[in-house]
């Protein structure tokens, strides 16, 4: 993204008005890199604000199709990209929103050598998949990378959200939380979820990232680093816990003994 010229300071003044953003905090965001993994009923939230906050590049990565029973709660889709991979959809929906972000579709799932690439290039990771096995390998490479991830969680009524930031000594990842093999997938296909549930995780989502981004060495304001906030629909309640690191996580405390 080019320095913030007039233009640019009309798009984002209601960012640059808040004191713990301003100016410096609006043109990091805009030299940021962000990897949204999935772009689905949490990935299309994030993902719009992301866009509209000004990110430099967003990545979307996935490997799935638009399908219309995504429509009820995916809204980077339209009836029109039915069929279409929901990487480009998304990448057509974030060019709409705002062409000065860069936004690059990678049609595949996220695991493997090329995921830890991925990650490796972007300043913050979001977590927006939707079962165990996409987010412990995106757990994994996060903390070999040392990049911060933004984790989110969406089924029936019961959201979570949770950043892992392994820049920070004692903060835990998220097999801390959900070792490996402990998890039982939930697919909304099988169990259904609450549309505006997604709207709510993914939104809180871009929230942190873009705290992270803003901030030049910790997120600006209080990260949600080390603590789990779980919500539930029905009753509209939110409660947060701590989450401590493991010191026999296989994940983490294996990479910090190699380091």
């Amino acid at each position: 993204m080019p320095d913030l010229d007039d233009r640019l300071l009309q798009r984002y003044s209601r960012h640059i008005l808040l004191n713990e953003i301003g100016i410096e905090g609006q043109a990091r965001i805009g030299r940021s890199r962000m990897l949204v993994i999935g772009a689905g009923g949490l990935g299309s939230p994030a993902a719009y604000y992301l866009a509209s906050a000004g990110v430099g590049r967003i990545t979307l990565v996935d490997g799935d199709s638009v399908d219309l029973t995504n429509l009820q709660r995916q809204i980077l889709h339209t009836t029109e990209r039915i069929g279409q991979p929901k990487a480009e959809s998304g990448r057509l929906a974030l060019a709409a929103i705002n062409p000065e972000v860069e936004v690059v579709a990678r049609v595949q799932r996220a695991d493997g050598a090329q995921l830890r690439t991925l990650v490796a290039e972007h300043d913050v990771v979001l977590d927006c998949s939707d079962n165990f096995a996409t987010r412990h390998a995106v757990n994994r490479a996060c903390v070999e990378q040392r990049r911060p991830l933004v984790s989110g969680a969406a089924i029936r009524f019961d959201g979570q959200l949770a950043v892992f930031d392994l820049r920070q000594p004692e903060a835990p990842c998220y097999a801390c939380l959900f070792p490996a093999g402990e998890g039982q997938d939930e697919l909304c296909a099988v169990m259904g979820v609450f549309a505006p549930l997604t709207g709510i995780v993914g939104t809180l989502q871009a929230a942190e990232a873009l705290k992270l981004a803003a901030g030049e060495a910790a997120a600006i304001g209080a990260s949600m680093s080390g603590r789990l906030l779980m919500i539930e629909a029905l009753g509209m309640t939110l409660r947060t816990v701590r989450v401590p690191r493991d010191p026999h996580c296989e994940v983490c405390a294996a990479a910090g003994a190699a380091a």
